[in-house]
């Protein structure tokens, strides 16, 4: 007898909201399972309805995957019924099964989360370190030592681990699995995802850390209802990530939408990357530190955290220190300068600027949104909606969980597997 499983709430559900008949390229199999999961729960008539497809195909494919462990039947109560008569039946994804892990690491902490193949988080774990770039070594060993902790945590064997995401800064393919520079790496063109997976044994994904940020609002944020939208990342570099269709925009090489290294000035300021000119070069948490040295009249020898010297630089500037405050409005210019750019490039539905530097206030500051607009095209149309996101320190985590979600998602029930069966 097939065992129900008792469910009081429905549950939010996890991945993009997809509407009906906007995609039809994927095996049914996984877009069945895929709106299951991202509603949380839903019945077998709504995903005949939505899919229009009949409901003995539907019941087909659902057994299908029932039998193999990845969705489940909850009872639920039947809305305007008050509790009265049979109870109807849901699919859901069957939850604590088929875990994933998420990493991201920075030149300031290695963060991580366990999740289920539903979506739910199990643990999360977070490691600081020293600033600086780090040998491929040492990047290997903060990965490994991550994901023991972060499963002992979460009290999950790592041997039923079935997949890693991971992300770091700066220019990765990511279908190579090649990260060019990093500001966390010593080296160029580093085989990163072959590195991890012969040291972990694991199936490894790999991306930058501003399209994990992006992925993370997909799946479980703001932009879950959107088929476009941007997202703007603001902390010690500035990322970009990019939803068309409701999936993320890479380029042809896996490196596309490096808003931060777009050129504001010719033979301008240094940027990390090595080149000059770059947007970052003026926004970026380094970019105010250099021009914070002068302002505050620190002594060329003294060093300080980057952390303290914004704070610093940001309370002299509440203060009325004009020369602190020029530097957050130098910087909000150039940014307006950026999102008019994405404006007027991609026309997005919405703009998310994310990140831990969002309670400085240049970085929503009417004044910036103004120039920002001013700078637009004009079509007597609104622009684009704008939000501030700070979700913490696990937000680039969880987006590359995300990453691995839909990675392994479409090994098992994706075109490949198609391919791989003929």
């Amino acid at each position: 007898m097939k065992k129900i499983s008792q469910i009081g709430k429905a549950s939010l559900g996890c991945g993009p909201l997809i509407q009906p008949l906007s995609e039809t390229a994927r095996p049914l199999r996984q877009q069945i399972f895929e709106r299951v999961r991202a509603a949380g729960q839903m019945a077998r008539v709504q995903l005949a309805k939505e899919l229009c497809i009949s409901p003995a195909s539907v019941t087909t494919i659902t057994s299908e995957l029932i039998d193999t462990g990845l969705l489940e039947e909850v009872q639920t109560t039947r809305e305007g019924e008050g509790g009265r008569g049979r109870p109807a039946v849901a699919l859901r994804v069957r939850p604590n099964t088929r875990h994933v892990v998420g990493i991201k690491l920075s030149d300031r902490e290695h963060t991580a989360v366990l999740v289920d193949f539903a979506g739910n988080m199990i643990a999360g774990e977070a490691i600081p370190r020293s600033p600086g770039a780090m040998g491929i070594d040492g990047i290997l060993e903060a990965a490994e030592r991550l994901l023991h902790r972060v499963c002992a945590k979460g009290g999950v064997d790592r041997e039923a681990i079935l997949a890693l995401g991971l992300g770091v800064p700066g220019f990765v393919d990511s279908e190579a699995g090649v990260v060019h520079w990093s500001p966390v790496l010593s080296d160029r063109h580093v085989g990163l995802q072959a590195a991890l997976r012969d040291r972990l044994g694991l199936t490894v994904f790999i991306d930058n850390d501003a399209n994990l940020v992006t992925l993370a609002e997909l799946w479980f944020g703001a932009g879950r209802k959107l088929s476009d939208f941007a997202v703007v990342t603001i902390e010690h570099g500035l990322g970009m990530g990019f939803v068309i269709n409701h999936r993320i925009y890479r380029g042809s090489r896996g490196m596309g939408m490096e808003l931060g290294h777009t050129k504001v000035q010719l033979d301008g300021a240094l940027c990390r990357c090595g080149q000059r000119g770059c947007l970052e070069a003026y926004v970026a948490d380094y970019a105010l530190v250099r021009e914070a040295r002068t302002a505050l009249n620190l002594p060329l020898g003294e060093t300080q955290p980057v952390g303290v010297m914004l704070e610093s630089l940001f309370d002299h500037a509440k203060a009325g220190n004009a020369a602190a405050r020029s530097i957050f409005r130098r910087a909000g210019r150039y940014l307006a300068v950026g999102l008019s750019n994405i404006v007027n490039l991609f026309d997005p539905a919405l703009i998310i600027l994310s990140g831990e530097r969002m309670r400085y206030d240049y970085l929503y500051a009417t004044e910036t949104l103004a120039e920002m607009h001013e700078l637009m095209l004009d079509t007597g149309r609104d622009g684009p909606r704008i939000e501030t996101h700070a979700w913490g320190d696990l937000l680039w985590a969880h987006g590359a969980a995300a990453l691995a979600l839909h990675e392994l998602t479409e090994q098992l029930l994706g075109t490949s597997r198609e391919m791989a069966a003929q």
